[in-house]
């Protein structure tokens, strides 16, 4: 049985290449995964691990750390002279290390990364632990000098002897490049701009008297352990955070987690794609080798193989098929995280891929996932080999699963499918969002096992009408294409179902995201009233020489200032709830347009109150008076009135938890040194906002990191955010069509095989090559397009309830995007007539009399 399960393999080896290729698709998205996130850890494991000193004194983290609000936090310079005096200290070292800056060159162009790291303006203090090395010109020496890292000096063309403009927090200041600094390790691919250490606290935190951390190196023989217990008692029970190196190490790690935890989970999406897919492929091609394979099977039996072995013989062919696609496709997902590596260091991420990290769990994984997918995809197909007769030897056996009734799969799929609708219908009248979120997901994932299970049944139905013109448009040759669709309706149902995955995941997102694209665009109607909203390009917090500039630009007439304050509130209801408030300048009326239940603006605004959203405070029961004790950040607490309840219709789902808002003056009074994070302007009495417009970007020319926004800018920009989330799920449908294509092309290349006699008949009695190849091509689009309509059908439901969640969050618009539907569809006739190729020219060159001599 072994020597025969082998020859089979070797005999079937390219019919079975295209199955295998999903495995590879699947295990290479697997081990690139795993290997670029485990290259990317150990790297910056290392580099945080080398930089850290041996005890790290900083501010306390708090409600600051969840929003950006321009105020950095710091600790007394003068810790570091005390700590000095530690038993077992051989020196510590105040140090200055900030993000809130802008640096740009003597054109005005930005001199940071474009790709969202951060542009760093810290003091020049040469260590063992610097993680750059002076290569060029000298240290900086006075207010007036800075050194520049080589990576950004390289992309933005700066040389020594250039002037550079730092906007910082205090207020900007030139400096001119004395020096060029080169990385030792990986470069993070931020912007490090050094400064004299003298003069770095001044200019950045605006006082010599403050620092950002306190760094802290141990004398021989004192372990970082102790000198931790040591510096934590000299330091006492102020608002610190005292680590080790270690510790340190471990937590900057923690805050790429998330950013690395991305990329692995996108990764991982993609495989988990191939792998559902895969399955389809795989199910529908043992399935028609076990029909093919019918007469010899049986044989076998009549030789004396039992039913235990013939099901074995089945499955290691499988395990045989998993073992060859899980090798190549670890091979694949090496070159994969390769290449993944090169993207980063395109993106300033110097990642070296010498050093590539392949663990152990990564092959374990990787086998898993393709051994596993393979054997459980083969194993029905088995079974049935299992059930081949003797006498099938002896017979011509017809094609297994052609004529076989459906009532078995028309029962599960039943209840499977109810059971999804009723999980469907939960959401869309489920007043909760979690739990509309919950019945959401089962629905959706219910559903589409109901349509895999019941596909077959809806063959016959839906293509009887998707064919419908073949006769009148083709003849005779359409209606044999037709009913060739027809003839086996698991096998064109399991085909389908590889397309109808991906296809179904691409219309639900699609509705998903033209619902939210059409209810911001409302919602931006309905609340902004601004000529124009100036913000930083990511919307992190600006100098406040961007408002004095803009408020002294001829033409206009108000600014109004936005500043955010991370904030805790505590409830009625006994919750506390953490959110994102936002303070606003007086006459905000003249910029947004606030509905209110209760209250008004002037109210919300005034000392000492606070204003929010009517549903959320219903739901905690807060009323219009209610006194809610507040905490902000640097452990400052405040009582303050709610004033104002806003009625915005979303208020939840546009802004943060709660709608929480009040006076700018509160913001200045509990978080101080913040920036503001945008602008809202109107033009004067008597200028047009056409006029305006050119003027305020002639202002902000010299700020390269603000834009000058309208509503229809403001709109595109939120269209822009949601599509590169359905780019994703794009890219998601990519593979799964490449992955259709190949099931359609193995289905059609195994169906030829299977109908070898059948052609030889119909080329004999006078069909042309030009009608054969005509014939599979059309079968092959009947199929897709089959799976298409199947699909669209699902993620229209799916999208339909995805949107009542979204309202629920206040985003009440619904949308369908048609001409995404349209082209989907005709993009799948399209896929069909590609996977035709192949197949129709192999069964047009094949030769009559052999064909018909087939057996």
């Amino acid at each position: 049985m072994l020597k025969a399960t082998l020859r089979s393999f070797l005999a079937h080896k390219g019919r079975l290449l295209l199955s295998a290729l999903a495995v590879v698709l699947s295990v290479a998205f697997v081990a690139g995964s795993l290997i670029f996130s485990d290259t990317v850890t150990r790297t910056f494991d290392r580099l945080f691990a080398s930089t850290s000193a041996d005890v790290t004194v900083q501010p306390k983290k708090d409600l600051s750390s969840s929003v950006p609000t321009g105020a950095v936090q710091t600790v007394p310079a003068s810790l570091a002279r005390r700590l000095a005096g530690v038993n077992g200290v051989a020196s510590a070292h105040a140090d200055v290390s900030v993000q809130n800056i802008t640096v740009v060159d003597a054109e005005n162009e930005s001199v940071g990364p474009t790709t969202g790291a951060p542009t760093i303006a810290t003091d020049w203090y040469v260590t063992h632990r610097s993680p750059v090395e002076l290569t060029s010109g000298h240290a900086p020496r006075g207010a007036d000098q800075a050194m520049l890292d080589a990576d950004t000096a390289d992309k933005k063309h700066v040389r020594i002897g250039d002037t550079l403009t730092v906007m910082a927090q205090p207020g900007s200041f030139k400096v001119q490049v004395v020096g060029i600094a080169t990385f030792t390790t990986t470069n993070p691919g931020a912007a490090l701009v050094y400064l004299d250490p003298g003069t770095a606290a001044a200019k950045l935190l605006g006082t010599a008297d403050k620092a950002t951390s306190i760094s802290v190196d141990a004398a021989q023989g004192v372990s970082d352990a102790v000198l931790k217990k040591r510096v934590a008692a000299a330091v006492g029970a102020g608002p610190y955070e005292v680590k080790t190196a270690d510790e340190q190490a471990k937590s900057s790690a923690e805050a790429l987690g998330g950013f690395l935890d991305v990329i692995k989970y996108v990764m991982l999406g993609f495989a988990g794609i191939a792998v559902l897919v895969g399955v389809f492929l795989i199910v529908n091609t043992f399935s028609m080798l076990i029909a093919q394979r019918t007469r010899e099977l049986g044989l076998l039996r009549a030789l004396g193989a039992d039913r235990r072995q013939v099901r074995r013989s089945v499955l290691t062919e499988a395990v045989l098929l998993g073992l060859v696609g899980s090798t190549l496709g670890l091979a694949a997902g090496i070159g994969l995280a390769a290449g993944l590596i090169k993207l980063m260091s395109a993106f300033g991420m110097n990642l070296k891929a010498t050093e590539m990290v392949v663990g152990w769990p990564t092959p374990v994984s990787s086998y898993v996932v393709g051994v596993g997918v393979t054997f459980v995809a083969a194993y029905l197909p088995a079974r049935r080999a299992a059930t081949v007769s003797p006498m099938a030897a002896l017979a011509d056996a017809d094609v297994a699963g052609v004529g076989r009734p459906l009532k078995v799969r028309a029962v599960v799929g039943a209840v499977v499918g109810a059971l999804g609708a009723a999980a469907l219908v939960g959401c869309a009248t489920s007043s909760k969002t979690a739990s509309a979120a919950s019945l959401l997901g089962l629905g959706v994932v219910l559903t589409l096992i109901a349509t895999v299970i019941a596909g077959p049944l809806l063959v016959r139905p839906v293509i009887r009408v998707l064919g419908g013109a073949f006769p009148a448009l083709f003849g005779s040759v359409g209606r044999m294409s037709q009913r060739n669709a027809l003839r086996n309706p698991r096998r064109t149902g399991a085909t389908a179902a590889a397309l109808m995955v991906g296809l179904a995941l691409v219309g639900g997102m699609s509705v998903a995201s033209a619902s939210m694209s059409k209810s911001f665009d409302q919602q931006i109607d309905r609340t902004l009233g601004a000529d124009f909203v100036v913000q930083n390009a990511n919307f992190t917090p600006f100098s406040t020489e961007v408002t004095d500039a803009v408020r002294g630009t001829g033409g206009v007439g108000l600014v109004v200032r936005q500043r955010f304050a991370p904030i805790a509130v505590r409830l009625p209801d006994g919750k506390r709830v953490e959110t994102t408030a936002a303070g606003y300048d007086d006459r905000v009326d003249d910029v947004a347009h606030v509905a209110y239940a209760e209250g008004d603006t002037a109210a919300a605004l005034a000392d000492g109150a606070i204003g929010m959203d009517v549903g959320f405070a219903e739901d905690h029961g807060v009323r219009l008076g209610s006194v809610l004790p507040v905490e902000f950040p640097g452990d400052r607490t405040a009582s303050l009135k709610v004033g104002a309840l806003t009625d915005q219709d979303g208020a939840d789902g546009f802004g943060s938890r709660g709608g929480m808002f009040f006076g700018i003056a509160t913001v200045e009074k509990y978080v101080p040194g913040g920036q503001d994070s945008a602008l809202y302007v109107n033009a004067r009495s008597g200028a047009t906002a056409d006029q305006l417009r050119p003027r305020l970007e002639r202002t902000l020319d010299a700020y390269p990191q603000v834009q000058v926004r309208d509503q229809a800018d403001y709109k595109k920009l939120v269209h822009d955010q949601i599509a590169v989330l359905l780019y994703l799920v794009y890219a998601l449908l990519g593979l799964a069509i490449v992955i259709a294509v190949l099931g359609v092309v193995n289905t059609l290349a195994l169906s030829v095989v299977e109908r070898t006699r059948e052609i030889g008949l119909l080329r004999a009695i006078g069909l042309a090559r030009r009608q054969l190849r005509r014939m599979i091509r059309l079968e092959s689009v009947v199929i897709a397009v089959f799976g298409a309509v199947l699909g669209l059908a699902l993620g229209l439901v799916w999208g339909v309830c995805i949107q009542q969640v979204l309202e629920l969050q206040g985003m009440k618009a619904f949308a369908v995007p048609w001409g995404t539907i349209v082209a989907v569809v005709v993009g799948s006739a399209v896929v069909g007539v590609v996977a035709a190729l192949l197949p129709a020219l192999r069964a047009s060159r094949l030769n009559v009399l052999a064909a018909i001599a087939h057996d």
